[in-house]
């Protein structure tokens, strides 16, 4: 199995309600299992290849923002953060050299689109949720981000 199908099998069982998740393909066989402290992949074993097991990819993520966003909060502008709603990849704009839905310094209103998010194939559009000026982008263009990141400041 290939780290990017491992890596979506982990990103599926991160946002969805289910705990376990099982897949045999093969002769290779992956269980994740979703704790407290995130999503851990269990050993993956092949025919005829050595054991690999997969790092907790939630967990090494989540531990450094807790400690890390105290000090952040305090450098970012006051004013209403955008938060991203699922996991998946950022976008500015609608596709390839189309204009960004916003700017710094963009009057937005509530509910128009300021993002997009790409999650498992699906193009979801993110809103502002009030009115106000665009102080601050917090992701690059293309960045993964995860659930609950900040990804604007409108104030």
């Amino acid at each position: 199995m290939d780290l990017r199908k491992l890596k979506t099998l982990i990103d599926l069982v991160a946002e969805s309600g289910i705990t376990e998740l099982e897949v045999t393909e093969g002769d290779g066989k992956v269980r994740i299992v979703k704790g407290q402290t995130g999503v851990a992949a269990a050993p993956v074993v092949m025919a005829a290849a050595p054991q690999v097991a997969a790092l907790p990819v939630a967990a090494p993520i989540a531990a450094p923002a807790g400690p890390a966003a105290a000090p952040a909060a305090d450098a970012q502008p006051e004013g209403h953060v955008v938060k991203s709603p699922m996991v998946g990849t950022f976008y500015r704009a609608a596709g390839p050299g189309k204009p960004a839905f916003v700017e710094v310094g963009d009057s937005v209103t509530s509910g128009q689109t300021v993002c997009i998010i790409e999650a498992m194939k699906l193009l979801n559009e993110i809103e502002a949720g009030a009115d106000g000026v665009i102080k601050k982008i917090l992701v690059e263009n293309g960045q993964p981000v995860e659930y609950g990141q900040p990804l604007f400041i409108i104030g």
